[in-house]
């Protein structure tokens, strides 16, 4: 099957004009590119003949050769053998930092000298406390900023900066050779495309001075170890009047004495007495709110045990729910006991039974059992 008109794939006239014919290919590389249609194989043969068919006819000589000859312009022996892949492979940098250099954050404004400003990285630790409420963190920050005196432009006030002659006020020059073009850097403005004759003296022509900003930002409640908040535009200025780049803050909570955090869900480790165990009653309880609830222990409440404070743990971020309180009760072996205390439980222990101790009564007799009847 032959190749399709490289004009019908991309969907223009042949007298199309170089501008219409870069709108065209804009639209349709956008639409096929493959990371906006990921394991779509259809997508990525298609943006691969747009590709090509570009490359082709944005290059004069490559046009004038196709309007004449058609495909035929590019098998082998006529001359034009590589003309739609290696050179393909030169200039690509040149035509998708054009079309998705702004997207990407990786250009902007290139032939008027302003570039994007770098992102910027904050980590900031909060309380558990902090955490639950939601707190406003007021913030210094060391960042470069858009210079007061020559409102970011870079060169000294009253003057301008002018295009660069090398580029042309693109950026990049490209060198001929035969059909072949290869794209670099421009030597003069260093990719700025403008030149400044009078650089501003408070920032030496950058356009940005590095000062301490104080910065207030809201951190929710309901936030976890490891949120990431983004603030677009409050990182460091972009260079000779570009944009900023963005400010991420990202959250870590410091460890709490008595509570440990399990998405919304709280656990605390409460000790109680042997007594209070084997009698049960009621303790009262601290809740990361700072109110008291009170949870009631059975008779006989075994070490380990847990109970649950609904609604006691932490709010689900941008959300109104709100996750629960669990209790561990941990029952504590008596310590230091006078005699008369050693006595009591040793007649405690002497008038126990075997529905006093179900556990543990003929455990080892139990175990014993067992690893007799593994060898049978």
């Amino acid at each position: 099957m032959g190749k399709v008109c490289f004009y019908e794939t991309l969907g223009v006239s042949r007298t199309c004009t170089e501008v219409e014919l870069k709108s065209a290919f804009r639209k349709a590389a956008m639409q096929f590119h493959p990371d906006r249609n990921p394991g779509d194989t259809t997508c990525e043969v298609k943006f691969k003949e747009v590709n090509e068919a570009y490359q082709c006819l944005s290059d004069p000589q490559k046009r004038s050769a196709y309007d004449r000859f058609g495909h035929a312009a590019f098998e082998q022996g006529n001359g034009f053998a590589n003309g739609a892949s290696d050179g393909f492979g030169a200039s690509m940098g040149d035509i998708f930092d054009d079309l998705f250099g702004d997207v990407m954050g990786r250009r902007a404004g290139r032939g008027n000298g302003a570039t994007r400003g770098s992102d910027l990285r904050y980590n900031l630790e909060i309380t558990l406390e902090e955490a639950f409420a939601g707190k406003t963190a007021n913030l210094t920050l060391p960042t470069s900023i858009a210079c007061t005196a020559c409102s970011g432009s870079g060169a000294k006030p009253g003057a301008k900066p002018r295009p660069c002659a090398t580029c042309g006020g693109y950026g990049r020059v490209r060198a001929q050779q035969g059909f072949f073009s290869i794209e670099r850097t421009c030597p003069h403005c260093h990719g700025q495309g403008e030149v400044i004759d009078n650089p501003c003296t408070t920032c030496s022509g950058t356009g940005r001075v590095t000062r301490e900003r104080n910065l207030a930002v809201n951190i929710p409640a309901g936030v976890e170890d490891g949120t990431r908040i983004r603030l677009a535009g409050e990182g460091e200025a972009g260079v000779r009047g570009g944009p900023a780049g963005d400010l991420y803050i990202f959250i870590a909570t410091k460890p709490h004495p008595f509570y440990q955090r399990d998405g919304a869900d709280l656990f605390c480790r409460v000790p109680i007495s042997m007594v209070q165990a084997a009698l049960g009653g009621e303790i009262a309880v601290r809740t990361i709110d700072s109110s008291e609830s009170q949870v009631k222990l059975p008779e006989g409440t075994q070490s380990g045990k847990q109970f649950k404070v609904r609604n006691k743990g932490m709010p689900v971020l941008r959300s109104r729910e709100v996750g629960d309180l669990y209790i561990q009760v941990n029952v504590e072996t008596p310590q230091n006991l006078t005699k008369r205390q050693r006595e009591l439980l040793a007649e405690f222990e002497s008038l126990s039974s075997n529905n006093t101790h179900p556990e543990s009564s003929g455990f080892f007799a139990k175990m014993k059992d067992f690893f007799e009847n593994l060898g049978n």
